[in-house]
């Protein structure tokens, strides 16, 4: 059974799009669903893994030579994830990533 949440939508499709920004959409969901712990945890996670991803891909953008095709692999890996991520919440999954996920885990449902 799918839920609504503040938005209209359906709560796997929120918590979905959480991922498809980055960690800009964690934020904006964190903000805007106050009460649906699913789409929280999910918008939460996201933020958690995406913001240092996003750090972590600019800094190494700026090595000089082979900082730009690191960082372009490393953006790659970061497409993968958010795909992998977005399909896992779609079907109303809770995968929690071991550290940062669990992490998520308990600031939310706790």
């Amino acid at each position: 059974m799918t839920y609504k949440t503040k938005i209209g939508l359906d709560e796997n499709i929120v918590a979905a799009l959480s991922y498809v920004g980055f960690w800009i959409t964690g934020i904006i969901f964190l903000l805007i669903e106050p009460d649906n712990k699913f789409v929280r945890f999910h918008a939460m996670q996201s933020l958690l893994i995406f913001l240092p991803l996003s750090i972590l891909i600019f800094v190494v953008g700026w090595i000089p030579f082979v900082g730009w095709i690191i960082a372009d692999f490393l953006g790659f890996f970061a497409l993968f994830l958010i795909l992998v991520f977005v399909i896992i919440a779609y079907t109303g999954a809770l995968l929690k990533v071991p550290v940062l996920g669990t992490y998520a885990y308990r600031k939310i449902y706790q």
